[in-house]
């Protein structure tokens, strides 16, 4: 029976939707990794690709309590490289990265914007809404299909203002002594929490799939159009 409740609640974990994700390549890759971390009772934070100093791939991961460990990162660097080697969504050779959240972390669900009520978060927008796209301040929960953000403003009274979720562009948490002190605290009562920095593992692809083959096969008419050497 325990066993059961256990895996249901892994389940319905995995199971929740990213409310905010990524265009374009960094969506295909999400749809490669997604449902093989779910099969590891991880889920899927966020997907970036940035081309500093050659192209690198970060997979961010997170287990239930939000922590994913160097020996996490390594479980999915094992379960995702082959994955990705047959499904080969990048042109061009890259470095792929597995990474946990850390303390300021991505926020991407509705449970998200839940768990963290009376933290600052930092939210930016796709259009703009009362004339801005970037919004600070404390946030209350959710509400409906929206966010409740209190405004740190003070000529505003510390307003509550509602950001439509799905039309969040990037939404972190911004890190404060409050944060650090809950992530502390929680620590201090044998809890686990995601650390101060988040952790890292680095996983270098030499090439794609569909290059090894190009030069597999240049190789093989090479070896056809070669004429054998005369022998007396």
């Amino acid at each position: 029976m325990a066993a059961n409740s256990m895996n249901d609640a892994l389940e319905s974990f995995a199971a929740e939707p990213r409310l905010v994700t990524e265009p374009g390549r960094a969506a295909r890759v999400a749809s490669i990794v997604e449902p093989v971390l779910a099969g590891l009772g991880y889920r899927l934070v966020r997907i970036r690709i940035s081309g500093f100093a050659g192209c690198t791939v970060q997979i961010m991961a997170e287990r239930p309590d939000g922590t994913m460990t160097i020996d996490d990162c390594e479980a999915a660097s094992r379960a995702l490289s082959p994955v990705l080697d047959v499904a080969d969504p990048i042109e061009g050779s890259y470095r792929l990265e597995i990474s946990s959240p850390g303390i300021d972390r991505p926020l991407v669900r509705r449970s998200d914007f839940d768990r963290y009520a009376g933290h600052v978060a930092q939210v930016e927008m796709q259009n703009p809404i009362e004339g801005r796209k970037r919004f600070r301040g404390e946030l209350v929960g959710t509400a409906g299909d929206s966010i409740r953000l209190r405004s740190g403003d003070a000529a505003a009274e510390r307003a509550e203002i509602l950001l439509p979720i799905d039309e969040v562009s990037e939404a972190k948490l911004v890190l404060t002594d409050a944060l650090v002190a809950e992530s502390l605290r929680r620590s201090k009562h044998g809890e686990r929490e995601a650390p101060l920095q988040p952790h890292r593992l680095h996983a270098e692809r030499r090439q794609p799939r569909h290059q090894a083959k190009q030069r597999s096969a240049a190789l093989d008419r090479a070896g056809a159009t070669r004429q054998p050497e005369e022998t007396d």
